[in-house]
C-alpha cells in the first residue's frame, strides 16, 4: 500500500489565501450560532434548530430543481435562507388557540421538509454530490457571496442581541413577568426566531446542515453544563463555536476528513468534556 504523506503546517500556511475564507466563515457562523444556541438550549428549542436546518437544506435542493427543470436560476443561498425563514415563521406561530402544541407544528414541518428532500433528491440526481455537501458539509471552499452574507448576518444579529440582551433574556425565560414590565414579548420572540432562521439559512448554504446544527446546539450545551452564570455562558458558547469551526477545519485539512463532519465531531468532543466536568463536579458536591 503506497504511503500517503500528511499535509504539513508549511503547506497550510502557504495556501492560507485559499483557506482563509472558509475558516473565517466557519468561525463567524460558529460564534453567532453558539451565542444563539444558549437561547435554543435553555428554551428547549433543539428540535426547532434541527427542523430549521433541515428546511434550509431543502431550500438548496429547490434552487437546484428550479434551475434544472424549470429554467429558473435561483441562487442556493436565497433558497436556503427563504426556506429557513419560512420554517421559522411557521414554528413561531402560537398554535395554542387551535388546541395544538408546538410539537405538532415541529412534527409537521420536519416531516414535510424530510419528504421534500427525498423527492427533490430523486429528481436532481446529477446534483446529488452538491446536495450531499449541503446536508453534511464539505466547505473546503466558500463562495465570496456566502461569506459576505454570513458576515453581515452575523454582525447584525450579534449587535441586535447584545443591544437588547436584557429584554430578550427576560422575555425568553420569564415571559409573564416580562409582560407585566411592559416588554413586547411577542416581538422579542419573533426577533429571536428570525435571527435563528436567517443565520441557519445563510450558514447552511456555506457550511452544510450538519455542522450548522452542531454549532447551534453543542457549544451552548457545553457552556451550560459547566453551570456558569448566563453572561459567561453566552461568552463561552460563542468562544466554543469559534473553536469548533476553526479546529474542525484544521482537523479536516491535516487528516483529510470531510470538513462538516470534522467540525461536528470537535463540537461534540467539547460537549463530552463539559459533561465529564459536570459529572465530576456533581459527584464531588454530593460526597462533600
Amino acid at each position: 500500500m503506497p504511503h500517503v504523506e500528511m499535509p504539513t503546517w508549511e503547506a497550510f500556511v502557504g495556501a492560507w489565501e485559499l483557506f482563509a475564507d472558509p475558516i473565517l466563515c466557519a468561525v463567524v457562523a460558529g460564534a453567532v450560532l453558539g451565542f444563539l444556541g444558549v437561547f435554543v438550549v435553555l428554551r428547549r428549542m433543539v428540535f426547532v434548530s434541527a427542523v430549521v436546518t433541515q428546511s434550509a437544506g431543502v431550500g438548496v435542493a429547490l434552487a437546484f430543481y428550479a434551475d434544472i427543470h424549470l429554467g429558473m436560476h435561483v441562487d442556493p443561498l436565497l433558497g436556503a435562507a427563504a426556506m429557513a425563514l419560512a420554517a421559522t415563521m411557521v414554528l413561531a406561530v402560537d398554535a395554542t388557540p387551535l388546541g395544538l402544541p408546538r410539537e405538532a407544528l415541529l412534527g409537521l414541518v420536519f416531516a414535510l421538509s424530510g419528504g421534500m428532500a427525498v423527492l427533490l433528491g430523486d429528481r436532481i440526481s446529477q446534483e446529488a454530490h452538491d446536495i450531499e455537501s449541503i446536508l453534511f458539509g464539505s466547505a473546503v471552499l466558500v463562495r465570496p457571496l456566502d461569506l459576505t452574507m454570513v458576515l453581515l448576518s452575523g454582525i447584525v444579529i450579534l449587535v441586535v442581541h447584545i443591544w437588547w440582551m436584557r429584554g430578550l433574556v427576560f422575555a425568553s425565560f420569564d415571559p409573564d413577568a416580562a409582560r407585566v414590565q411592559g416588554l413586547p414579548v411577542r416581538l422579542l420572540n419573533r426577533i429571536l426566531f428570525l435571527a435563528i432562521g436567517v443565520m441557519v439559512g445563510v450558514s447552511a448554504r456555506a457550511l452544510g446542515s450538519l455542522p450548522v446544527f452542531a454549532f447551534s446546539v453543542l457549544p451552548a450545551t457545553t457552556a451550560l453544563l459547566l453551570g456558569l452564570r448566563l453572561p459567561w455562558a453566552f461568552a463561552l458558547a460563542t468562544a466554543l463555536g469559534v473553536i469548533s469551526g476553526a479546529a474542525g477545519y484544521l482537523l479536516a485539512f491535516f487528516y483529510q476528513f470531510p470538513v462538516g463532519a470534522s467540525q461536528t465531531v470537535v463540537a461534540s468532543i467539547l460537549a463530552v468534556l463539559g459533561l465529564v466536568v459536570a459529572v465530576v463536579r456533581t459527584r464531588r458536591s454530593r460526597s462533600g
